[in-house]
């Protein structure tokens, strides 16, 4: 069966049922709207389903960005798998937050200093390209949506506050304000809430956000009372004249938007709490979601800006491929999963081992398939000739010699046919293998020598592989090293201990392809000499 055979009734049928966590999630979003075990639904009185994602615009997106906004992508398209209901996706951007602090990574840090406290839309762009500093964050980050081809709709703070799109919602915000302030106050520590208010304005004389008490003088015309500088003034918040906290503004937001669904990270889940209760005294619901766990680092520590000790998303698309990211994106959202450089080889191959699985598998499995998610269900059908972890160990063995040249005519040898314009998916993995190389195993490669009853067997796989025609196939390969390994004159406890000694000697690395694949791909001749090289080691000793 290939992906064109399924019908949309056969998808749907099998998307109500399915257990993959982007239909579970879309499931919820269906029974909000109607009757999720049938498939029946209502469309709201929006006309749509609407997801959103937010968008914190200090800063340039980032691989959480990327994460955030596939995640809520893959339960989009699992929600329009199962009902007829048009959707829409909003990526929103807090661009009216007060800069609070400077950040490391732009120019003209003094500049930038000078206007702390002032909605990101009101200062200038320190690249000196846009009309302000977030509109260059914003720029950057629909040219990041863009790139990747996702399908939403950009959503500017400022744009929706001074257009007048949130006033009756803020109305809702003063005539409750009691009720929001009695959710808040006891979450807040005393020194905070001595001064807390749902309500920033925005200062007539400094333009600055203000983080002052106010009172609400009168909600229908929006006027509130605080003060500015010393001063007692009475200001009104409609049109840009005030923005919300970010947790009252976030219930805000799903209530004036009406938003049916939107995930964010555990680290959120408290506020969560508090902007659903916020929600409801403003006559609206807390939109479906999912809390997906943090990413950790290596040591298990969890991910800071500050520390560093995170990834970026050109560092994995240098290392690794985009379809690559997304399934380890994919991957148990609930769970804590370390990032960082040494989990991307075994990324790529594991999803171009899910895709290879796709096409034989049934309906319902394939639901459950990563690759069903990443790709909406077009799963591209060409498979990778080679793992990339076989490229990684050829290229390693090839050490400073190696290029893409060279690499592409150990592939010609191996694959018939196989070109860099023929496999441009192939072509983007040996440049992703030749810079992990570079950059993370020449310098710690280190083969060692092999002990007697190692030097012994492959002295015998040697002399088997000089048998053989240059041509010899992966699996004849194979077998040889399977009986050596097993030959109990050589003493191996167990076959991994036959591996492990192959990928230690020759390869100078702990884990490795089969060995049949890699001496067919790097050739008899080739491998013959790392052996001579290894045995050579021994006889040093």
């Amino acid at each position: 069966m290939t992906a064109e055979a399924i019908s949309p009734a056969q998808l749907r049928e099998a998307a109500l049922v399915s257990k993959a966590w982007p239909f579970e999630e879309a499931r919820k979003v269906l029974k909000r709207l109607g009757d999720g075990a049938s498939g029946a639904s209502v469309a709201p009185g929006k006309g749509y389903a609407l997801f959103e994602t937010g968008y914190g615009p200090s800063g340039l997106p980032h691989i959480g960005t990327f994460n955030e906004v596939l995640r809520t992508t893959m339960v989009r398209h699992a929600f329009e798998a199962m009902s007829d209901i048009p959707t829409r996706l909003i990526a929103f951007s807090d661009d009216m937050d007060g800069l609070r602090k400077v950040p490391d990574n732009v120019p003209n840090q003094e500049m930038l200093a000078s206007h702390l406290g002032k909605p990101l839309t009101a200062i200038p762009d320190p690249f000196g390209k846009y009309e302000s500093f977030a509109h260059h964050n914003n720029a950057m980050l629909r040219e990041f949506l863009d790139r990747f081809g996702f399908e939403y709709e950009f959503r500017s703070s400022t744009e929706q506050y001074c257009s007048g799109a949130f006033d009756d919602a803020l109305r809702g915000v003063l005539r409750n304000y009691q009720a929001i302030m009695d959710i808040m106050l006891p979450t807040l520590r005393a020194e905070r809430a001595a001064t807390y208010s749902p309500v920033l304005p925005v200062s007539p004389k400094s333009g600055i956000v203000l983080q002052v008490p106010v009172e609400v003088v009168d909600a229908e015309a929006g006027l509130i009372r605080f003060q500015d500088e010393g001063e007692t003034i009475e200001h009104c918040i409609l049109k840009g004249g005030a923005k919300l906290q970010w947790k009252v503004d976030w219930a805000m937001r799903w209530v004036a938007l009406g938003v049916d669904y939107e995930m964010y990270g555990k680290d959120l889940t408290d506020s969560g709490v508090q902007s659903g209760k916020i929600a409801k005294v403003l006559g609206g619901r807390k939109p479906e979601g999912l809390i997906y766990e943090m990413f950790l680092d290596e040591k298990g520590e969890k991910i800071s800006k500050s520390k560093g000790n995170g990834l970026s998303l050109e560092e994995w698309l240098t290392y690794g491929s985009e379809e690559s990211l997304a399934f380890y994106a994919y991957r148990e959202p609930k769970s804590a999963k370390q990032l960082h450089i040494g989990v991307i080889p075994r990324a790529v191959d594991e999803y171009e081992q899910f895709r290879g699985a796709y096409f034989d598998q049934s309906i319902e499995k394939r639901l459950g398939n990563p690759v069903h998610h990443i790709h909406n269900g077009k799963v591209p059908e060409q498979a990778l000739p080679v793992s990339f972890g076989l490229l990684l160990n050829l290229v390693g063995v090839m050490g400073a010699d190696a290029t893409a040249d060279r690499v592409w005519a150990y592939l010609s040898n191996y694959v018939e046919g196989v070109t860099p314009e023929a496999w441009p998916r192939l072509a983007g993995l040996v440049d992703n293998a030749l810079a992990y190389n570079r950059d993370f195993i020449a310098p710690t490669l280190k083969r060692r020598a092999p002990d007697e009853n190692e030097a012994a067997a492959l002295r015998e796989l040697d002399a088997q592989l000089g048998a053989l025609p240059e041509d010899a196939g992966a699996e004849e390969i194979q077998g040889i090293v399977y009986a050596i390994g097993k030959d109990p004159h050589y003493g191996f406890e167990a076959l991994r201990d036959w591996f492990k000694a192959l990928y230690q000697t020759l390869l100078g690395a702990d884990q490795g392809p089969r060995m049949g694949s890699f001496i067919a791909l790097y050739g008899i001749e080739n491998s013959r000499y790392l052996i001579a090289q290894a045995l050579d080691r021994t006889a040093g000793e």
